[in-house]
């Protein structure tokens, strides 16, 4: 995520930061519908620590969300913002499917222990597609990339994960992982120069 920051930067793009777990305590959609009231249409009515992000991202030409997969998803932090970012733009309208008339490009950035060939074995493919879709639809063109088989620790002794050979994590780690990185810095740089 920090490196796709940064290639925006290099774009000339001015970047706000927010990590999930340094926020102040926030929930996932509580079906308040606020959001489908006139006083607040289309944005969302709950306010706790999501609103500050929720508010910058009103007014971002962009996105980058990262998470790592957690069990076969993405985080539950990253699962309430995804919610209220979506929810708030949902009309349930027929002739009207979203709030959000200032579509911008979103990365969506995950990174897991689970090798990338897996994904299709596992359906991650599917939940990352479905995502794509959703935010696709109620944010904006969504891209996607994955970082598959990273390391989880620098030292996998203290923990006895017999399945794991910490050896070939470090070695593809520092093969590929760099890969990755500059595949996140390309993304951002072009959601800055050339959003999609």
């Amino acid at each position: 995520v920090k490196e796709a920051a940064k290639g925006a930067e290099s774009e000339g793009a001015e970047i706000i930061y927010f990590d999930l777990y340094r926020q102040e305590k926030f929930t996932g959609c509580i079906s308040c519908f606020g959001c489908k009231k006139e006083a607040s249409l289309g944005k969302c009515a709950c306010k706790d620590g999501l609103t500050p992000i929720l508010d910058a991202m009103r007014e971002a030409d962009g996105v980058i969300l990262g998470t790592p997969n957690y069990l076969g998803n993405i985080s539950s932090g990253l699962r309430a913002l995804y919610e209220r970012l979506v929810f708030q733009s949902l009309t349930y309208k027929k002739e009207l499917r979203t709030y959000n008339d200032r579509p911008i490009p979103v990365l969506f950035i995950m990174t897991s222990n689970c090798n990338e060939e897996m994904y299709e074995k596992n359906g991650y493919d599917k939940l990352l597609e479905g995502y794509q879709r959703s935010l696709g639809t109620f944010v904006g063109n969504t891209k996607l990339l994955v970082a598959g088989n990273t390391l989880q620790v620098n030292d996998y002794s203290p923990y006895g994960w017999s399945m794991f050979d910490p050896d070939a994590k470090k070695a593809y780690h520092d093969e590929h992982f760099g890969e990755k990185i500059k595949e996140a810095f390309a993304l951002g740089s072009e959601m800055a120069k050339t959003p999609w």
